[in-house]
């Protein structure tokens, strides 16, 4: 019996890139490969995905459990392909996602419909045109073998982007973290919006604002469509002693269409109620999304000094949320608890004051019109910009936490 196949192609995007595939090889050695097309199709218990290339590439490949997927590594990619590539199911593969993993590094991940393990990966140059045929075959096995096969994989880590400390520059730092990156798309609306793609444009714009005051540092966790994981970008913040820390997402909620609205977020071992808790955990799985090792939160704290140190940097993170709150409010909706708290990975740093906006709900269609409108983002981020400005002027009279964590890096390290 014949497999069924699927392929999706490209039909703006993928012209031109075919154009750079009849080039000779040699004359693309300089050149990221592009991936203009991909094609899934399954035979009996196989299943295989074939990317059409520009050039040839090396790729490595190995698979997870929890939840259940396979791995391929690749050196950056250019992807252009269509929109919906990935979405559908055939075989054992529930569905695929790609992009940027690292600097130079790009992933595919395919979450599995059951476990199966991959086969040898192969490359064809196709004669006709010269372009590049890699095939990844999937072959599945019972859960025994599998979990052998995840178990002996080695995922390296992606490479550390920690960021120097500043020297010299009495001016406090932001670290602005866009949420998601790679090929850890967030939540994904109706129309196909990446919650990755909306808030990396709001941490943008904020950005400019507070670059163009001239009154402060910003740096920003990730400055292109690239995973980053939830441990890193904590170190990132903790190592470049950041002032504050500004993490921009945008939740989704298939189930409730009617909810909508902006919420802030503040860490606390307890959350404030079940959605927030529910909201937290989602959030907190976004590297096992990306195919990397999920991350881990911070050890208890068992120093009393420490123990004080978090207690006052959550004091300074809610003080905080609470003039976001005031900024925000004339110029979005808010959610019916604007101001919640939660255990969240990326809010678990005992010494960089934090919070978590989400902007709305990419499941309402009233709140995706307004993420989307250039007008709505500006004014969004002026009064962040506003909220950001007063903030430190309050603390200019009241101090800042001068922590047992600043004096020595050694204390409750944040596990990647």
């Amino acid at each position: 019996m014949l497999g069924r196949a699927h392929l999706i192609r490209s039909a703006v995007l993928g012209l031109a890139a075919f154009a750079g595939a009849l080039l000779p090889l040699h004359a693309q050695d300089s050149e990221r490969a592009i991936a203009i097309a991909a094609e899934l199709s399954s035979q009996g218990s196989q299943s295989k995905l074939t990317l059409t290339l520009s050039k040839r590439v090396d790729a490595r490949a190995f698979v997870m459990e929890r939840p259940d997927r396979a791995v391929i590594d690749l050196p950056e990619v250019n992807f252009q392909l269509d929109a919906e590539a990935g979405r559908r199911r055939d075989g054992v593969v529930q569905s695929f996602r790609y992009g940027l993993f690292a600097p130079g590094r790009s992933r595919i991940v395919v979450d599995l419909a059951a476990p199966a393990t991959v086969g040898r990966i192969e490359t064809v140059t196709r004669a006709k045109d010269g372009a590049v045929l890699m095939t990844i075959p999937l072959q599945r096995v019972d859960r025994e073998a599998f979990r052998k096969a995840s178990a002996a994989a080695d995922p390296s880590p992606a490479p550390s982007r920690a960021a120097a400390a500043a020297t010299g520059d009495p001016r406090p730092l932001i670290v602005i973290d866009a949420g998601h990156g790679g090929t850890d798309p967030g939540a994904i609306a109706s129309s196909g919006v990446f919650e990755k793609d909306i808030v990396f444009g709001y941490a943008q714009d904020l950005a400019g604002k507070l670059n163009a005051a001239g009154r402060y540092r910003v740096q920003m966790t990730r400055d292109r469509d690239v995973f980053v994981p939830l441990g890193e970008r904590v170190r990132i913040a903790r190592e470049a002693k950041a002032d504050l820390f500004i993490s921009i997402h945008a939740d989704s909620i298939s189930s409730a269409p009617q909810v909508r609205g902006a919420t802030i977020y503040t860490g606390s071992e307890k959350a404030t109620d079940a959605e927030s808790a529910k909201l937290a955990e989602r959030e907190n799985r976004a590297d096992a999304a990306a195919g990397a090792e999920a991350a881990e939160a911070t050890p208890d704290i068992a120093d009393i000094l420490q123990e004080l140190t978090l207690r006052e940097t959550r004091g300074f993170s809610s003080t905080f949320a609470r003039s976001l709150m005031g900024q925000l409010t004339p110029v979005m909706e808010m959610s019916t608890k604007p101001h919640r708290e939660a255990r969240f990975v990326v809010l678990r740093s005992p010494d960089v004051p934090s919070v978590l906006v989400e902007l709305g709900y990419l499941s309402s269609k009233r709140d995706l019109e307004k993420l989307q409108d250039p007008e709505w983002r500006a004014g969004v981020t002026g009064s962040m910009a506003k909220a950001i400005e007063q903030f430190f002027a309050t603390r200019t009279s009241i101090g800042r936490p001068e922590t047992a964590t600043r004096r020595s890096a050694a204390i409750a390290p944040v596990s990647p």
